[in-house]
């Protein structure tokens, strides 16, 4: 499997910007957001919400990356949901696979007593383990960080090796990876889902092809340029179309195939807020056969 990008904490302060708003207008609730990014983030993104209000970041972000905000909390929002419905109901583990600085974790009362696995480069790791012993005094009994080098140990043995029953029925997350690997470790990746437990289920967020192809922009040139041409960390995309009959092969049977603009009909109608589409990355859920 090819490598992720190093943990990235952009996500995490949107999601920390967003709890300025009052509670009936925001995509997401997290009271520990802020808490759990480093000094130096949270000391910057404080100085830019006195420099600039928070409706003007909001504008800021969306004329440089049109619809990125909402997407982010939509995508966040609509993992939460499912997660605490089939925690209630079906699943008896939860595995989050390039978890970086994700709180969801720590703030999800359906998930205080099951076994989670959080897993992610060793670097990355080392850093969540530093911010939970800072926010939460250390990493809570029922939360297994798991360290892995991507290119040269296999995701199942690791796994494993820290205590991962691969007999029970598991929810797995993988939210914001797939467009940093190659075909080859996202291949990789579903070659281990395909061994889990009947009644799994799996959330994944995916980037369309014909963008990461340059057929098709979606008046997204400036996220091309810089993370497909440039900086080259975007890598790997789906066609709509072929996703279904990509996950059958696997064994898995896609529920729901959305793209922001049904996640936004969701989460972001009823707040009153208007937030532009960003038709270029869809969310996937599926349960395994």
């Amino acid at each position: 499997m090819a490598t992720t990008a190093s943990i990235g904490y952009g996500p995490t302060v949107l999601v920390a910007i967003e709890q300025r708003f009052l509670e009936s207008a925001r995509i997401i609730n997290d009271d520990l957001a802020a808490r759990i990014l480093p000094f130096k983030t949270r000391v910057s993104t404080r100085l830019w919400l006195l420099l600039l209000p928070r409706d003007r970041m909001v504008a800021l972000s969306e004329k440089r990356a049109p619809g990125v905000w909402g997407s982010i909390l939509c995508r966040k929002r609509h993992i939460d949901d499912r997660l605490a419905e089939a925690v209630d109901s079906q699943v008896e583990t939860m595995v989050n696979l390039g978890c970086g600085i994700d709180t969801r974790t720590y703030r999800l009362p359906a998930l205080a007593k099951l076994p989670v696995f959080e897993v992610d480069l060793p670097e990355n790791i080392d850093a969540k383990r530093s911010r939970l012993k800072k926010v939460l005094g250390g990493v809570p009994a029922h939360v297994t960080l798991v360290p892995i080098d991507f290119d040269r140990e296999d995701l199942g043995a690791v796994l494993a090796s820290h205590g991962y029953a691969g007999d029970t029925r598991t929810f797995f997350i993988w939210e914001g990876v797939t467009q940093y690997l190659t075909e080859e470790g996202v291949r990789a990746t579903f070659a281990f889902l395909a061994s889990a437990h009947a009644g799994s289920r799996l959330a994944f967020t995916y980037i369309r092809k014909d963008f990461m192809d340059g057929e098709a922009f979606y008046g997204h040139e400036y996220i091309y340029k810089k993370l497909v041409l440039k900086e080259k960390n975007w890598r790997f995309g789906m066609d709509p179309e072929s996703v279904a009959d990509f996950l059958s092969g696997y064994g898995w049977r896609v529920l729901e195939h959305l793209g922001f603009d049904e996640l936004a009909e969701r989460y972001v109608k009823p707040t009153g807020r208007k937030l532009l589409s960003m038709p270029i990355e869809r969310m996937v859920y599926a349960e395994k056969l």
